[in-house]
């Protein structure tokens, strides 16, 4: 079986060669740390989607360090690049765990609301928390809050079934957040571990649609003071700068406290992840590295740059 490390280096290959290795063959094919060179590599950076502003902050340092004692070697600048995108970020790390923050927490039932845009991977993201939580010897309980897709009712009512969880559900076109309010309800007489509640991928553009996810957000609460306990916002890593300011959007309507970055195997600009963390001050607590129910892969920075560097 694959070590995290390993899942990790098989979902950033198109982001290390946009990006580590472009870098490595700028710097090696003529080792002169010019200001033409710097230059190159803060285009390098900001086209990864690293982020103007970490992007700004990393350049002055390689600058400074450039002007007061230079690199021997490219491994000694590209040791330094690392070490000062993870000073960045060390101020927007998640600070509990992920099992005490998920899988070990007192709340019972654990509500969990995700939100999103359609085609982030929300229903299918869904799904994989709750086989993670299965696999942790939970019980499950979902709800079919995104009433306007059929599809996605039945597409959750499958991965339910392969999973082991229940499903609340109603036909297409019913109230989301009266499906919600009996799912809490539900979960608390049955007394199950967690519930997920899948809303739909409602355009972020649309102030009605963000109403009513307002609307099922407090309603969830009504039925359960105190939840949900976690608003998980399901971003797209193709998507790119667009996913920051999805971002913004539904953390002034939620309260999002935690971010999943899906598809992250699929883009060369998986530095956007580091965006997210440095720009909205909210942690990336799962990311997608694959298609397979075992590819949600909880997020750690450390593994994250060790995958893109070594």
């Amino acid at each position: 079986m694959a070590s995290l490390l390993d899942k990790f280096k098989q979902g950033l290959a198109k982001t290390r060669q946009g990006f580590v290795d472009e870098i490595v063959s700028l710097v090696k094919s003529e080792f002169i740390i010019d200001e033409n060179m710097l230059e190159q590599i803060e285009e390098i950076l900001i086209a990864a989607d690293i982020g103007v502003e970490t992007t700004l902050a990393v350049m002055d340092n390689l600058r400074d360090h450039v002007n007061r004692q230079g690199f021997r070697n490219s491994d000694e600048l590209m040791a330094m690049l690392r070490s000062q995108l993870s000073d960045q970020l060390k101020g927007n790390s998640e600070d509990r765990g992920i099992d005490e923050r998920f899988f070990n927490r007192n709340e019972k039932p654990l509500v969990i609301m995700l939100v999103g845009v359609n085609g982030t991977g929300k229903t299918t993201t869904t799904a994989k928390l709750a086989k993670a939580f299965r696999d942790n010897r939970k019980t499950v309980l979902l709800a079919a809050a995104d009433t306007f897709r059929a599809a996605a009712i039945d597409q959750l009512e499958i991965w339910a079934e392969r999973s082991g969880a229940d499903i609340v559900r109603t036909q297409q076109g019913g109230d989301p957040a009266a499906i919600a309010f009996d799912a809490v309800t539900a979960a608390s007489t049955r007394g199950i571990d967690v519930l997920l509640v899948d809303t739909a991928g409602r355009l972020h553009t649309k102030s009605n649609l963000m109403e009513e996810l307002k609307k099922i957000h407090r309603v969830i609460g009504k039925a359960l003071p105190g939840a949900p306990h976690e608003v998980l916002l399901v971003l797209d890593a193709t998507t790119g700068q667009n996913a920051v300011q999805q971002a913004k959007i539904f953390q002034q309507a939620v309260a999002v406290n935690g971010l999943v970055v899906t598809k992250l195997d699929g883009t060369a600009k998986g530095g956007i992840v580091l965006t997210l963390r440095k720009e909205l001050g909210l942690p990336v607590l799962f990311v997608g590295l694959g298609e397979s129910m075992d590819d949600l892969k909880p997020f750690d920075i450390s593994t994250f740059l060790e995958a893109l560097f070594e």
